[in-house]
């Protein structure tokens, strides 16, 4: 009789232990293959662990609860084969050893043939003892060429490099470690239909290649990768600042966004207007009629337009808009203020927005056009997405954030038309805004925007 040790196999990236939850078997069990031993349990699963080999059970590692780590003696399984079977196997290989050595006696077999779990090819041991003919019986001139093709197609094999892929032997079983099993498992996958490259035992590189070439990309060796080298940077500067800046938003101010979607197909019509007759001044895009629609709805909310000393426990509601206008940069996100922008026309508006984000990309922003906004509008432009979340600008209390319009068939009475629709975000400190006032004022700015005749009304 052999001994089968069976090792704890790496269940899991990253996971060193793990924990016996259940026993199915006991000392003394005759087990199968396949059969399962116990039930694994780690910080992500828990994993069944089935015997690679048939026999009985000798040795269990541990009672249910305790810790077993990656690569240890989980069951020691004493299997069927015995010293005769083995015996007779050897003298197969003693046939083609070309110095023609003694066969080996059954009683030196008993140490040197002891089995480990991490040896692959360990199952079909038995099998092969018992079932394959026992080739010394055959002539000289019989075993000769089968010997000759063994090793040329060992050498055609070294000569590309790479071991030819294998299909399974239906008649023989399928050779697999548990977690390799449990892998399989998990994605869906037939063993059977997973060619072996090396060995006999399906490994995770037979795994991956497997599920690359029926993922339509071919075969790839395992080896091969196209992961690009880490790369450490420093966060300094500017993207520092953001860095802390917006950590210190999240961490003290208590978020909520709203987000309703606004028809701006009439505000388009007259954009498109505007800027066909424009002369000699900006173009317009939707940012600068946007805002004009901002200053004339928040005197109805003034706790919009708002700065919030929450040290002092003061909240300063602002008598004039003080714009900040978050504008992408090559050092990263600057929000320059737009100052008095409740006194500008959608002209001035659109000069002021191209000269501050010129001086933004240029580095040449003053203190006095960085400091002292009392809200914020950041938009992503034709990247704009469907909704967004902004983070506020503190010691602001609300961010508005326009995404992108996008064209859509829309009802109207009884008949669909063709529509520009964009969502709008908004963000507020709940400390100072409710949920109904941000609701309450983002409908006030929708009716702006769909009626843009209204915002040239005096």
């Amino acid at each position: 009789m052999a001994r089968f040790t069976f090792k704890l196999p790496d269940i899991g990236e990253g996971i060193a232990e793990a924990e016996i939850v259940a026993w199915h078997v006991a000392v003394g069990d005759r087990v199968e293959e396949d059969q399962n031993l116990a039930d694994m349990m780690t910080d992500k699963a828990t994993v069944e662990m089935e015997s690679p080999v048939s026999g009985i059970v000798v040795e269990l590692a541990g009672e249910v609860g305790d810790q077993v780590a990656i690569g240890s003696a989980l069951v020691v399984i004493e299997t069927d084969a015995d010293g005769e079977s083995e015996a007779e196997a050897r003298p197969m290989d003693e046939a083609a050893r070309p110095d023609g050595g003694a066969a080996v006696q059954p009683g030196d077999l008993v140490e040197e043939d002891r089995y480990e779990a991490e040896n692959p090819g360990v199952e079909e041991v038995a099998a092969n003892a018992t079932s394959v003919p026992d080739r010394t019986s055959q002539p000289e001139h019989t075993r000769a060429p089968a010997q000759a093709g063994a090793q040329g197609g060992e050498g055609t094999a070294r000569g590309s490099g790479l071991p030819p892929a294998r299909e399974h032997d239906s008649s023989k079983p399928i050779l697999a470690s548990p977690a390799v099993r449990q892998r399989a498992k998990e994605l869906g996958v037939d063993l059977a239909q997973v060619k072996v490259v090396e060995g006999d035992r399906i490994r995770h590189a037979d795994l991956d290649a497997f599920l690359r070439y029926g993922a339509g990309q071919g075969y790839q060796s395992p080896h091969a990768s196209r992961a690009r080298a880490d790369e450490a940077i420093r966060v300094i500067g500017m993207r520092r600042r953001i860095a802390e800046n917006m950590a210190a938003s999240k961490r003290h101010i208590p978020h909520f966004t709203y987000v309703d979607e606004i028809d701006v197909t009439e505000l388009e019509r007259v954009r498109a207007d505007l800027n066909a007759n424009r002369g000699g001044r900006p173009k317009l895009t939707l940012l600068p009629l946007l805002i004009v629609a901002i200053c004339r709805s928040l005197p109805d909310f003034p706790m919009l337009n708002a700065r919030y000393d929450d040290e002092a426990g003061v909240v300063t509601r602002s008598g004039r808009v003080h714009l900040g206008m978050a504008t992408q940069t090559d050092a990263g996100l600057t929000v320059p203020v737009i100052r008095d922008a409740q006194d500008q026309n959608i002209w001035q508006l659109a000069a002021e927005i191209a000269r501050l984000a010129d001086a933004a990309r240029a580095n040449k922003l003053t203190p006095q056009e960085l400091g002292g906004g009392t809200i914020t509008v950041t938009s992503l432009g034709p990247l704009g997405g469907i909704a967004t979340t902004p983070v506020i600008n503190r010691p602001e209390v609300a961010i508005i954030g326009p995404n992108k319009i996008v064209e859509r068939p829309v009802f109207d009475g009884d008949d669909i038309r063709r529509a520009k629709l964009m969502n709008l975000s908004i963000s507020c400190d709940h400390r100072v805004v409710d949920g109904w006032d941000a609701a309450s004022y983002v409908q006030a700015l929708k009716k702006l925007l769909e009626t843009p005749v209204l915002l040239f009304a005096d």
